[in-house]
């Protein structure tokens, strides 16, 4: 099979090589997928620059993808969710990527199946931002009727994260560009604020969590409009001690994150706040849920731009071009 391999990390433009590679046999608890679509997103732009590599060190070379729609071709001998004919989606194991790939093995855990509504490349949008969204409210211990900001909710995160939050019964603010508002309003956002025309900092204050999409300055910013004992999980932001502790790193990266997040943490304690970093890991059972209200919302997901496999390097550049209205799909054809 055909594969997109990253051989060595560059820091500018990043470029992936596709090769022949060979399929290993399957596990008794992993399923094979023939790959019909998959999501690009900033992670694989991280993780090919090299920026990823103290969270996680990947072994080079390496195939690349964390997010993949596929069909099932077969099954390991204890597989009892899924059978050959199916069509399926998950967030990879954060150990074991490689979704940009003409087939994909993955464990029975990580795997859903996608609502019948869905297109292959709407499916492709689903896995990564839905289960971010379900662990970061899982972190935060969301509770109903609490009020939830997310910044920069208006790309392809906020599109799966906005419906997820209403069906929790959060109240959701968010911000972006004001031609977005009708969109994500259509979401069921209950507040939305143009950044072109306000600073969201100047009218919120007193809310329960914040999901920060956007890091830098405006992470430290987010905690102004936290109330006290409040919560926020940054993707963006700085790892700390309380992330390395989470994912079981060794003693020194504990260390090490403890130092890169101590401003933040301080930050957040002055007010008896809570500052959480993540990374989202796979859930099958999560995903299905996820699918569950899909299925009954029956939401379309919005796809930024389709690339074909063949075109993946382009589809990377698109990424880091930014300002993307919606996630970047690879598309698998006969």
């Amino acid at each position: 099979m055909k594969a997109a391999i990253l051989e060595k990390y560059q820091k500018q433009s990043p470029k992936l090589v596709i090769q022949d590679v060979n399929l290993p046999n399957v596990g008794p608890h992993q399923v094979l997928i023939k790959t019909l679509a998959a999501g690009v997103n900033p992670l694989d732009l991280l993780i090919a620059r090299g920026q990823f590599k103290l969270v996680i060190p990947y072994p080079l070379p390496l195939i690349m993808g964390n997010e993949v729609v596929g069909e099932v071709i077969q099954v390991g001998k204890q597989v009892t969710k899924f059978k050959v004919g199916e069509r399926v989606y998950a967030r990879l194991p954060l150990d074991r990527i490689g979704a940009f790939a003409e087939k994909v093995m993955i464990e029975e855990s990580a795997l859903a199946k996608v609502p019948e509504y869905l297109t292959n490349e709407e499916a492709a949008t689903v896995p990564l931002t839905a289960l971010t969204a379900m662990q970061a409210f899982q972190l935060m211990d969301v509770k109903k009727g609490g009020r939830l900001f997310i910044s920069g909710g208006t790309g392809s995160f906020g599109a799966m994260a906005i419906p997820l939050a209403k069906e929790k019964g959060l109240s959701v603010i968010t911000n972006g560009s004001g031609r977005n508002k009708d969109r994500v309003m259509k979401l069921g956002v209950d507040q939305f604020i143009n950044y072109q025309t306000t600073d969201y900092s100047q009218v919120l204050s007193n809310v329960d969590y914040v999901i920060d999409t956007l890091g830098g300055p405006e992470t430290q910013k987010q905690f102004g409009i936290l109330k006290k004992g409040g919560r926020l999980v940054s993707l963006r932001g700085m790892p700390n001690h309380d992330f390395a502790v989470r994912t079981g790193m060794p003693a020194w990266k504990r260390l090490l994150f403890g130092a890169a997040g101590w401003r933040l943490d301080r930050l957040a304690a002055k007010n008896n706040q809570r500052y959480y970093f993540m990374n989202v890991h796979e859930d099958g059972d999560q995903l299905t849920q996820v699918s569950q209200m899909l299925e009954k919302t029956q939401l379309h997901p919005k796809v930024d731009r389709c690339y074909p496999f063949t075109k993946v390097n382009d589809a990377l550049a698109h990424i880091a071009g930014g300002h993307l209205q919606g996630k970047t799909v690879l598309t698998f054809e006969e």
